[in-house]
């Protein structure tokens, strides 16, 4: 989805719940729109917003983070550095997609595809409990690093 229809989008959601597409906002959801890839932590969203917003301050950004998380346009994750990181959610993603993450260089890979569907079906069958969502994130090492390794 290109960013002028994700930013439409986000509008509406915000709209929808009573909130609106303020500058500063739009700012931050075009940061992460722009870094899809990067799962940025508050400070360094707030960095790179600050790049085009002089004006806009850190308190700002978390609210918005927090906002955008309430109404899972993002996800709030956090992996082995104890920082919260912001993912969007990717348009009609049924689930949050899995991550492989590397333990020697710190590099996050996305998996888009749904690898627990079976598993959830047994978790409702046998726990008579309802899932909603999942996070699954693989620790290892990448394919990069190894090839280090062995060199």
């Amino acid at each position: 989805m290109n960013a002028i229809l994700a930013l439409q989008k986000t509008k509406k959601q915000l709209h929808d719940s009573g909130f609106k597409l303020t500058p500063q906002r739009e700012a931050t959801v075009l940061v992460l729109l722009e870094n899809e890839k990067d799962h940025l932590s508050a400070e360094e969203i707030y960095f790179l917003v600050k790049k085009k917003s002089p004006e806009i301050g850190l308190a700002t950004v978390y609210r918005t983070l927090e906002i955008l998380t309430e109404l899972h346009i993002v996800n709030k994750i956090s992996f082995d550095d104890g920082l919260a990181r912001y993912d969007l959610r990717k348009e009609g993603a049924e689930h949050f997609h899995h991550h492989l993450l590397c333990l020697e260089c710190g590099n996050i890979e996305e998996i888009e595809e749904d690898l627990l569907g079976d598993v959830e079906r047994v978790v409702e069958s046998r726990y008579h409990f309802l899932v909603k969502d999942h996070r699954l994130t693989f620790h290892g090492i990448c394919q990069t690093c190894q090839e280090k390794k062995n060199a």
